[in-house]
Order: C-alpha cells, then sequence, then structure tokens
C-alpha cells in the first residue's frame, strides 16, 4: 500500500495544472483535454493516454462552463490541430465547468475543470 499510494498520487496530478498550450488538464475518459479561454473563444485539445496530440478530425463537443452562475453551451467544431467554438458573453480565463466530447467512433468522454 505504501509503494501504490505514491505511485496513485503522482498519477493524479500527472493531469492536473497546466496544458502545454497553456490552458488546464483535465481526464476525459481515455483522452487527456486541455480548456484554453480567451475572452468569447473556447479551443480544447485533445492528446491520448501518451499525452500525444490527437487529430480532431470526426470528433465534436460541447463546453458547458458557469459565467455569472449561469451555464453558458458552447458548442465545439475541428479547427486546426483543436476543437473551438465561440460564447456569447465573455468568460474569463479560468472558468469552472464541463466539457464534454465525441470521438470519432462514438463514445463520449467528459472532463471537469473546477
Amino acid at each position: 500500500m505504501a509503494i501504490a499510494l505514491p505511485f496513485c498520487a503522482h498519477q493524479a496530478c500527472a493531469h492536473e495544472g497546466t496544458g502545454e498550450k497553456g490552458g488546464r488538464l483535465a481526464d476525459a475518459g481515455p483522452y487527456h483535454i486541455e480548456l484554453v479561454t480567451r475572452d468569447r473563444r473556447v479551443e480544447v485539445w485533445v492528446y491520448d493516454a501518451q499525452e500525444k496530440p490527437v487529430s480532431p478530425a470526426g470528433f465534436k463537443g460541447t463546453a458547458i462552463l458557469v459565467v455569472g452562475g449561469k451555464p453558458a453551451r458552447i458548442v465545439l467544431a475541428p479547427a486546426e490541430a483543436r476543437l473551438a467554438g465561440e460564447a456569447a458573453v465573455a468568460l474569463g480565463t479560468n472558468p469552472k465547468g464541463v466539457v464534454q466530447i465525441t470521438g470519432p467512433d462514438g463514445a463520449a468522454a467528459s472532463g471537469k475543470f473546477n
């Protein structure tokens, strides 16, 4: 148990903090996702279990972020190397919420951002 506990703690921390693009990281099923918000823009990068970038082709998603105490739903679509969308209002740099993604195989996953 003493050996397993530090290993598990390291794994939990491996997907928190700041990602390659400067955003927050979260686990989303078999993926890791990085969330970046700028003004009204939402960008989400998808990575595999080895934290290698995954092409967004065939993915779709929704970000449900809390803004001013109310949920804002932002539809995400592939845009270059990420999923992206635009909110109706400014989001700030660290909104709380959930990003839901659906892969090309139809499997859905979500990552929570606090």
